[in-house]
């Protein structure tokens, strides 16, 4: 089948969708951001202090780094939501809205006067995404949470460490990030069932539930076990050789899952005796002696370097590689080809890359990221295309842009 013929640049999959967000500093951002690569109109309702990202991370002249690339190629409109017309504004802003976001904690907008029933009662097809640390209800809901909150109380925590060591922290926020990728998927189904249907929804997203529903392998350990796993370090809990282990010169990563895969890794290390070895001759039974297997296998890798030893077991057939840091898979020729990131030019820090949403549609190209917005920098051009808010109206709220933030 011939693949489809590419659309012109600039027009994705969402053209044509217009999502007002309220959220601030990373799930929810992350979520628009995902559906702004795919052509969504994004419209970011900052309040005069703007989103908090907009001073974390590396801040060089007043501009994040972080901000810049979670909040890449959306519309900027600073709006007070406390005072009476700011709150008009943005629910006159919400009822042309194909989507609405936020991430404030349960019950805050409906104080604030935004909550899914103030605005689906004027816009009923309107899909309205709440996203949280515990979701909307529950015994936990009312908890404040950040991602380090998530991890510790979904158990992902407790099963990444070495053994012997405390439970750790994942390397990213993934919490945050995992409910906004929930986010941006439920909105689409919520999309196509209003295609078929004319129907709104309310969607109620959790970053403790999007961890649970994330770890598969360890709630499998858990349920046929009868008790919580525990850390296992580099080591996959279920099979071995599979994880980390000793070169001469760093660590690398072999994974064998199968009877076939262990059997090419003997040949491949000079120990076909292992193939017919009973201690080895289940998934099961070389779980139980990981220690033989692994002594044994790094007694043969520590004689060798990384790079030696991926090339004898790729060689095999058997699943190897090093162990690569951020910049070297960033910078990797297969990333490259691939598009991962997008060049996205920035006025304070120059060649910035974005990490564009990674799924590749057939036919159809990838996208140029547009720079993230200047703080309210869109308030009066949006709100011009707004029924019901005069010329007057929009000049006051305009001005009022940024006049709280803090350098």
């Amino acid at each position: 089948m011939e693949p489809p013929t590419e659309i012109e640049p600039g027009r994705g999959l969402l053209d044509g969708i217009r999502i007002v967000d309220f959220s601030r500093v990373l799930a929810g951002p992350y979520c628009s951001a995902l559906m702004g690569d795919l052509g969504a109109e994004v419209i970011k309702v900052e309040p005069p202090q703007g989103d908090d990202q907009r001073l974390m991370g590396v801040v060089r002249e007043g501009e994040s780094v972080n901000f810049a690339l979670l909040n890449r190629g959306k519309k900027s409109v600073c709006l007070d939501l406390k005072d009476p017309e700011g709150l008009e504004a943005a629910r006159r802003l919400a009822a042309t809205a194909d989507v609405v976001i936020e991430n404030f904690r349960p019950g805050v907008a409906a104080r604030l006067g935004i909550a899914h029933h103030d605005l689906r009662a004027v816009k009923p097809d309107l899909i309205y995404c709440s996203i949280s640390g515990f979701g909307q209800k529950g015994p936990l809901a009312a908890r404040p949470s950040y991602d380090v909150i998530a991890q510790a109380m979904s158990g992902l925590m407790s099963i990444t460490g070495a053994a012997d060591g405390p439970p750790m922290l994942v390397g990213d926020a993934v919490g945050d990030v995992s409910a906004g990728i929930f986010a941006a998927f439920g909105i689409a189904v919520a999309l196509f069932h209003r295609a078929r249907s004319g129907e709104g929804q309310y969607l109620d997203v959790a970053m403790l539930d999007s961890l649970l529903a994330m770890m598969p392998t360890a709630l499998s350990r858990y349920q046929g076990q009868g008790e919580a796993p525990a850390r296992c370090g580099n080591r996959h809990p279920l099979t071995e050789p599979f994880g980390a282990y000793a070169a001469s010169d760093g660590h690398f990563i072999v994974a064998v899952a199968n009877n076939a895969l262990f059997g090419r890794l003997c040949e491949a290390i000079g120990r076909p005796d292992w193939a017919r070895d009973p201690r080895f001759a289940s998934v099961q039974s070389r779980t139980a002696n990981r220690a033989e297997l692994a002594a044994g296998l790094e007694a043969w890798a520590t004689t060798r370097s990384v790079a030696e030893v991926v090339e004898v077991l790729l060689a095999a057939k058997v699943p190897s590689s090093p162990i690569w840091d951020l910049g070297e898979a960033a910078e990797s020729a297969h990333c490259a080809e691939r598009g991962v990131f997008r060049p996205l030019k920035h006025e304070v820090f120059g060649a910035l890359r974005a990490p564009e949403q990674p799924v590749h549609f057939a036919g159809r190209p990838r996208g140029l990221p547009a720079r993230a917005p200047a703080q309210g920098a869109d308030t009066e051009a949006v709100l011009r295309g707004v029924p019901g808010l005069d010329a007057e109206q929009i000049a006051r709220l305009a001005g009022r842009n940024g006049k709280e933030r803090q350098p």
